[in-house]
């Protein structure tokens, strides 16, 4: 047995668990061996008691019988901290996952070693959440049939509320995979109905089914579901049409203002043109506002009167604040206590 077997076979178990079926030629690739030694090495795990099952033919693989138990849980430091830091942060748009996420982080805390225990202890003594009202919110029981789903290749049914219509409709869907676009999440699928890709936002989607039939995945247009989720965001319809030009190249703009990269386009004289489209005149306002004073707008007539709304509304917030006189402290400061208060003799 070489001396780097114990970890490619720990490397050989996780991707193992990971997915329900591997080829021979996928794990040779992952773990950079070649197919002989991938039969050798799950003849040893079968040796050692692990029932991996295999098949033969176009359609065979590897895969690990369910019910397996596994050895105890191995994590470098690096690793360790990327799922306490996970953990901390994946309530952000998911429906009710706090308490989960957490208990998840206490029973990790419990089964690493003390080394690595007081380095994830700390990350979560040290970091409180901010809570942050960020929209509709998916739910993580839809996500986890739906990541299944993709897995497996399996046919879904779930209802599904567009954009643009009141009504719920049924759908029947090829899941491919689920993107996050913002605090959004998406799932990218062959819409068998419509014999067309679609992509469907998780919180618009109830009651998703899995149907027990399986299929040969399909690749969506472009091949990268997040490119793919990425246009249907920017090419979709909405109420208002907005456009800013500004002198930044388009990198720059999009590092800082994380504006999807087809939202941004090159000006010939120079600068980038920010597609800021919105069903929303506060949306497109604040965006705009952000791009800075050189920004310059075009787009919809019927925008303007919002836009001079919003304008109003913060010359009113200006002169109200401008009128209220010096009397307040800077945002967030502390008032002086006043002599002869708590703590003085």
């Amino acid at each position: 047995m070489t001396q780097d077997m114990p970890a490619r076979m720990l490397r050989l178990l996780s991707l193992l668990q990971i997915r329900r079926v591997w080829s021979g030629a996928e794990l040779a690739e992952r773990l950079g061996v070649t197919g002989r030694t991938v039969r050798r090495d799950i003849d040893r795990l079968r040796e050692l008691g692990y029932p991996v099952e295999g098949a033969t033919g176009h359609a065979g693989g590897y895969r690990l019988a369910a019910g397996t138990d596994l050895p105890p849980l191995l994590l470098d430091d690096e690793e360790a901290v990327a799922i306490a830091v996970a953990l901390r942060t994946a309530a952000s748009d998911v429906t009710g996952i706090e308490d989960s996420a957490l208990g998840a982080l206490a029973k990790l805390e419990r089964v690493l070693p003390s080394r690595l225990r007081r380095r994830v202890t700390a990350l979560q003594d040290a970091t409180v959440p901010v809570a942050w009202s960020g929209g509709p919110t998916a739910d993580p029981s839809a996500l986890a049939t739906l990541a299944a789903a993709c897995r497996d290749h399996e046919i879904v049914t779930f209802g599904y509320r567009s954009r643009q219509a009141a009504d719920t409709t049924a759908r029947r869907v090829e899941p491919h995979a689920l993107v996050t676009a913002g605090r959004r999440w998406y799932l990218v699928g062959f819409d068998l109905h419509r014999d067309a890709w679609r992509v469907f936002r998780v919180d618009r989607l109830t009651a998703p089914a899995p149907t027990g039939r399986r299929v040969t995945p399909r690749e969506p247009p472009g091949g990268d579901p997040a490119a793919f989720v990425a246009t249907a965001i920017v090419s979709a319809p909405t109420r208002y049409t907005a456009r800013a030009s500004v002198p930044e190249p388009a990198e720059d703009v999009g590092a800082r203002t994380g504006a999807l990269a087809d939202r941004l386009s090159p000006r010939r004289e120079g600068g980038t043109v920010v597609d800021l489209s919105a069903d929303d005149p506060v949306h497109i306002a604040v965006r705009f506002l952000g791009l800075g004073s050189d920004a310059e707008l075009t787009g919809s007539p019927g925008l303007a009167p919002h836009l001079e709304e919003l304008g109003r509304r913060l010359l009113d917030a200006a002169r109200s604040l401008a009128g209220a006189g010096d009397g307040g402290g800077e945002p967030g400061e502390p008032e002086e206590p006043p002599t002869g208060g708590a703590g003085s003799s």
